[in-house]
Parts: structure tokens; sequence; C-alpha cells
């Protein structure tokens, strides 16, 4: 999977638990949220203030390192 900026919130943290800490440095703290289960990864990242590109860039290398061991 590629994380895409369209990707609700939610469906990464559950499959990659290992970004909840990508987004917690980013500065979005409501992973676990309610809103986290319909909001995408760009419209957490506009809500916040944070560049969204910068963050599923971040994600993407997370996962990839995840795959590769």
């Amino acid at each position: 999977m590629t994380i895409t900026k369209d990707v609700k919130i939610e469906e990464v943290v559950t499959q990659y638990p290992e970004t909840m800490m990508v987004f917690m440095k980013h500065g979005l703290h409501c992973v676990g949220c309610h809103v986290s289960s319909f909001e995408s990864i760009e419209d957490g990242a506009i809500a916040h203030g944070i560049n969204v590109d910068a963050l599923v860039a971040d994600l993407n290398k997370v996962i990839s390192s995840r795959k590769q061991n």
C-alpha cells in the first residue's frame, strides 16, 4: 500500500501502528479520536496547518522501511 493524502487517518494507523509517531511528530495529535475514522490525511493536515506532502512522504518512508524488514 502506498499512503496518499486521500486515505483515512484511522486506516493508516490501524494497518501501520508505527505511523502514529509520524502523525504526532507533524503535530497531528488526534490520530485516536473519533474524527480520524472519517477524516482523510489531507483533511487533518489542513485543519491543523500541517504540510500534507511532507506528512505523506514521512508516512510512506515508515511503511517502506517496514516492508524491507
